[in-house]
């Protein structure tokens, strides 16, 4: 005779809510992508907003603070690109049309500028070059194509760019209630627990948005210096680039020194080893004094487990996963650790 098992309901059960959940957060990737960013974007803003708020009246409304900041961030961003976007405008600009004689291997001889130590092996090299451009240009047109598409899509998803400031600005208002609510929804008993994680991950965000947005602009002041003092062409445009891949967690500034190097040996720089040798000693020093002291006490990630989450993030969300996976390995080891020191003090009170 046929009988239901009500344990093994449950699981059936619990496996289809599990599926279907995965499958939602897939639908909705892109609106949960943008309240990621729009996440970030108010960390951002939030120590600014809390200083600002320690100096007006009681009376104000956090709305009036947060809205004073958005406009001052503005004003930023438009002073900053007039200044420096018409620069990297023209540079772009340059590159652009200069970019089909650059990948030239008729008169690449002349234009490589190598190292004396290097010049014996120049014929090698060149050859090596040759043969890796002639085996990309048959992939250039559907390259050319996917970056259209790409930016094609990126433009009807403009919107985006709109709501993020302004998913921002309702997230930074309503952050007290929002903490509020949260923890009404738990348990009493666990709810000690949850508000440990809650505090631990708002340090870990504000941190890890601190320290991106930090090492960025280190990136960007002390790169268009060396730049410009060593002569690099398009310096100003190269060390921008840098600046923004910067957000990018390993894979990001990597692609920025083969950019930068490579575009200063096409366009026939002569002095690769001194510009080589300023990128390796930035980078050590950005990456065991600079990057430790700003992420203290908030990101620390095994760098093994950071490797793997790049790789993981890549291939679950390209970009997008890459520039996640440090922030949501950090946040999994948190709430890991904190549910595993609640159950050992559970059991010792046994």
């Amino acid at each position: 005779m046929l009988g239901f098992d009500p344990r093994a309901g449950k699981i059936v059960w619990t496996v289809f809510l599990f599926a279907l959940a995965v499958l939602i957060v897939y639908k909705i990737a892109s609106v949960l992508l943008v309240t990621v960013f729009a996440v970030f974007f108010s960390y951002l803003l939030y120590p600014l907003v809390e200083r600002l708020e320690r100096h007006m009246p009681r009376k104000v409304p956090r709305s009036v603070s947060i809205g004073i900041v958005f406009i001052l961030v503005v004003v930023v961003a438009i002073v900053a690109g007039s200044v420096f976007g018409v620069t990297v405008q023209d540079e772009a600009g340059r590159l652009a049309d200069q970019l089909p004689k650059l990948l030239d291997t008729s008169t690449m001889a002349d234009r490589l500028s190598l190292p004396s130590f290097l010049e014996p092996l120049r014929a090698r090299i060149l050859e090596f070059v040759r043969e890796q451009l002639s085996t990309s240009s048959d992939q250039a047109m559907p390259l050319v194509r996917s970056v259209g598409l790409g930016v094609m899509h990126a433009a009807s998803n403009l919107v985006y760019l709109v709501l993020i400031p302004i998913m921002s600005f309702l997230m930074i208002n309503e952050a007290p209630s929002i903490h509020a609510a949260l923890l009404s929804w738990i348990r009493s008993s666990d709810r000690r627990l949850w508000a440990g994680i809650i505090e631990d991950l708002d340090t870990l965000l504000s941190r890890y948005v601190r320290a991106l947005l930090l090492l960025s602009l280190a990136t960007l002041i002390v790169y268009s210096i060396a730049f410009y003092l060593l002569g690099v062409p398009y310096a100003l445009l190269l060390a921008t680039t840098a600046a923004v891949l910067e957000f990018i967690p390993f894979a990001g500034p990597l692609a920025a020194v083969v950019a930068t190097v490579t575009v200063a040996g096409f366009s026939g720089y002569p002095h690769l080893l001194w510009l080589i040798g300023f990128i390796v000693a930035y980078r050590l020093f950005q990456d065991y004094a600079l990057n430790p002291y700003l992420m203290s006490e908030g990101v620390k990630v095994s760098p093994l487990l950071v490797i793997v989450g790049l790789l993981a993030g890549e291939q679950l969300g390209g970009v997008a996963g890459i520039f996640l996976s440090v922030p949501v390995i950090a946040a999994l080891k948190i709430v890991l650790s904190r549910a595993w020191a609640a159950q050992s003090l559970g059991n010792e009170v046994r």
